[in-house]
């Protein structure tokens, strides 16, 4: 699974200059599930493109909020929904920190669309708490929103080291797969479902080192960011992922 996360950025005409370089760069196969998170306002835009052909490539949402009515400037789950998004991404670390988001609202929106559409969880470490061995602990803590919560096969989890996010920093392969698995036990530790989740490493993803990441065992593929604002070195990271899983 390769998700793209455009956050904030994007206009009409970035998103038919996107679409043509994606295209003209993406080597089709099918293998991976393609996500594409726009700012809510452009997702219709992405729905008339040449990628709705794609039946890989699939929409989603950014985030959704708690409920519907008298919320100004939200977005509500079945507003996506009626869009027929594929995923919504909830607990963005940009969501925590710039919005204030707490464990009780993102566990509120995992409800609101648990087993309706793929729940993407966001998680991660800030730089001092990476620096004061607090991950584990930290992640722990992030994860037991989904207590309580069955999913039938419908949460993925994106592991994004804050401290990584936008800045060429990484963690390294086999840490990153440390901590994969680490989160893996854990959400079968909260759930009653037995299913392993996928879970996504996102945090200055490139196409440089990209196949670094995908090499583990644990990575199940990644959230991108910036990088994925450019439709040609996105669909590269795509195919990279795919050259390594085809084997």
């Amino acid at each position: 699974m390769i998700v793209a996360n455009w956050k904030c950025n994007g206009s009409k005409a970035m998103i038919n200059e996107w679409t043509n370089n994606f295209l003209t760069n993406y080597v089709e196969t099918k293998k991976a599930f393609i996500g594409i998170a726009p700012p809510s306002i452009y997702i219709e835009s992405i729905l008339d493109t040449k990628l709705s052909k794609f039946k890989e490539i699939n929409i989603g949402s950014q985030d959704i909020d708690i409920s519907s009515g008298a919320r100004t400037g939200a977005i509500s789950s079945e507003m996506i929904l009626d869009f027929d998004c594929k995923f919504s991404i909830i607990g963005h670390s940009e969501r925590r920190q710039f919005f204030n988001e707490k464990n009780d609202e993102i566990k509120q929106k995992i409800l609101k669309i648990a087993n309706k559409t793929l729940t993407i969880l966001c998680v991660g470490e800030t730089e001092e708490e990476n620096k004061n061995d607090q991950t584990k602990d930290v992640l722990k803590r992030q994860i037991e929103v989904i207590e309580d919560i069955e999913f039938n096969g419908s949460l993925v989890i994106a592991y994004e080291p804050v401290w990584a996010i936008g800045t060429g920093n990484t963690p390294t392969p086999d840490k990153i797969n440390e901590i994969h698995k680490f989160i893996k036990d854990v959400v079968q530790s909260f759930s009653d479902n037995s299913a392993i989740p996928m879970v996504l490493y996102g945090g200055s993803v490139n196409q440089e080192n990209a196949e670094n990441f995908f090499k583990e065992e644990s990575v199940d593929g990644a959230l991108i960011g910036g990088a994925s604002l450019d439709g040609r070195q996105f669909a590269n990271i795509i195919n990279i992922f795919n050259g390594i899983n085809l084997k």
